[in-house]
Parts: C-alpha cells; sequence; structure tokens
C-alpha cells in the first residue's frame, strides 16, 4: 500500500506515514531496515507492507515490494 512520510528519524531508523485515508501509522527500525532505503524526507511517498497493523517493509513508492512467496504447484515431491 502507499503512503507518504510524515516523520523519520535517522537516528532511530523509524518514523512514521500517513495513508491515503490520513490514518498514520508508525514503523520501526526493523521495517525500514528491511527495504533498501539509508534515508527518508518528510512528504516522500513510500510503498509499505503491513502485517497484523504492523508495518514490516519501507521502500520508495517506485521501487517494488517484495512479493509475498509462492505455494508450491503439483503434488510434493
Amino acid at each position: 500500500m502507499q503512503a507518504t512520510v510524515r516523520a523519520f528519524d535517522p537516528a532511530t531508523r523509524s518514523g512514521s506515514a500517513y495513508l491515503d485515508d490520513g490514518t498514520e501509522i508508525p514503523f520501526g527500525a526493523a521495517a525500514f531496515d528491511a527495504g533498501p532505503l539509508r534515508l527518508l524526507r518528510a512528504g516522500q511517498r513510500v510503498n509499505i507492507l503491513v502485517d497484523d497493523g504492523l508495518v514490516t517493509y519501507v521502500t520508495l513508492s517506485t521501487f517494488p515490494l517484495p512479493e509475498a512467496p509462492s505455494p508450491p504447484l503439483g503434488p510434493p515431491k
């Protein structure tokens, strides 16, 4: 899902973002570190992955999100 960075602290590598509906959602260092970024600025558009209400991945909106692993095809060997 897409969001807009509200704040980012490079010392803690955490911050928060606004979802398109205006909801603010925090993200921690683990979500930031999971992506390829080194820095964020307020107002930047980002893509985020959310699992059970927790942001697990943050990247720029121009970068793809990682895909969930696909289930194996066919019967197990």
